[in-house]
């Protein structure tokens, strides 16, 4: 059960993260779309890790 509430902790950080992303594009702000994109790659990374 614990990993189903890690799972469901890590979407919602994930919706977030899109969320986030969406907006930058559709202020066409690449270097914000990038950065967001680059931090979830390192978040994803680091939780792989762990």
């Amino acid at each position: 059960m614990e990993y189903m509430k890690e799972f469901v902790a890590y979407c919602r950080k994930l919706l977030r993260f899109l969320d986030k992303l969406e907006k930058a594009l559709d202020n066409n702000d690449i270097e914000t779309a990038k950065e967001l994109v680059k931090e979830l790659k390192e978040d994803t990374q680091k939780d792989i890790e762990a």
